[in-house]
C-alpha cells in the first residue's frame, strides 16, 4: 500500500517523508499526567490509582527505553504501546471525572479552592490525553507520518491548505495536537485546525462536551460556594 501511495502522481506538498520528531515531549506530558494522576485525593480516584500510575510510568518508561530518540519509523508494537498507555490515562481520567461531577452534584466539596483545584487537574489532563489520542492516530500516527504512508489527513492544519505561510520542511508535531486540544477544549470548537475524518471529529466533539459539562459544573459549583 504505501508503495502505491508514494507513486501517487501530483501529491500535496505536506504528503513526503520527512526525519520524525523527538519523543522526549511526549514523555515529558505522559510524567505530568500520571503526576497529576496520583496526587489526586482519594475520593476522586479509583482505589488502585497507585497501581494505574504504577503501570502508566512502566508503559511510558518502556516507550521511551525503546525509542528514545525521533520517531522516524513507524512499527506497529510501539504504536500499541502508546495507544494502551493513552488509553489507560484515558480511563482513569473519565473515572476522576465522573467522581467530581457526583461530588458536585451531591454537594459533597464544600472548599472552592480544592475544587477548582482538582477540577483544574482533570481538565488539564483532559487535555493532554485528547491531544495524545490526536497524535497517535492522525494518519497512522507519528512514525506512519514521518514515511508519509498516508495521503489522507485526520486534521487540516492551516500550512497544509497554505503552504506559504510554513518552511518547505514543516510537519506537525506533538505540540500542534497539543494546540488543537487545548483550543477545542477552552473554544469548545475546533478554531484552525479542522478535524476531516469521522474519528477525528467524534473525539472532537466528545472532547468538547466533556470540557463543557465539567467546567461548567466546577465554575457553577465554586461561585456557589464562595458565594
Amino acid at each position: 500500500m504505501s508503495e502505491r501511495l508514494y507513486h501517487l502522481p501530483n501529491p500535496p506538498h505536506w504528503h513526503r517523508p520527512h526525519h520524525g520528531e523527538p519523543r522526549w515531549p511526549v514523555t515529558f506530558v505522559a510524567v505530568l499526567v500520571i503526576v497529576l494522576q496520583y496526587l489526586l485525593p482519594n475520593s476522586l480516584s479509583l482505589k488502585s490509582q497507585p497501581y494505574i500510575s504504577l503501570l502508566e510510568a512502566i508503559l511510558a518508561l518502556a516507550l521511551f527505553i525503546i525509542n528514545p530518540g525521533r520517531i522516524s519509523k513507524h512499527k506497529r508494537e510501539r504504536w500499541i504501546l502508546g495507544v494502551g498507555l493513552t488509553g489507560v490515562m484515558t480511563l482513569s481520567n473519565i473515572a476522576s471525572a465522573v467522581r467530581l461531577i457526583q461530588s458536585l452534584i451531591h454537594g459533597t466539596v464544600n472548599n472552592a479552592n480544592d475544587l477548582l483545584s482538582f477540577g483544574g487537574s482533570i481538565w488539564l489532563t483532559n487535555i493532554v490525553v485528547f491531544a495524545l489520542w490526536y497524535w497517535e492516530f492522525d494518519r497512522g500516527g507519528p512514525g506512519a507520518r514521518a514515511q508519509a504512508l498516508d495521503p489522507y489527513p485526520d486534521f487540516l492544519f492551516p500550512q497544509m491548505s497554505s503552504p506559504e505561510y510554513a518552511p518547505a520542511d514543516w510537519a506537525p508535531s506533538f505540540f500542534d495536537y497539543l494546540y488543537v486540544s487545548f483550543t477545542n477544549a477552552s473554544a469548545f470548537s475546533p478554531t484552525d485546525v479542522l478535524p476531516v475524518s469521522r474519528w477525528a471529529k467524534m473525539l472532537m466533539m466528545i472532547q468538547s462536551a466533556t470540557s463543557l459539562i465539567t467546567v461548567g459544573l466546577v465554575i457553577a459549583r465554586a461561585v456557589n460556594i464562595l458565594k
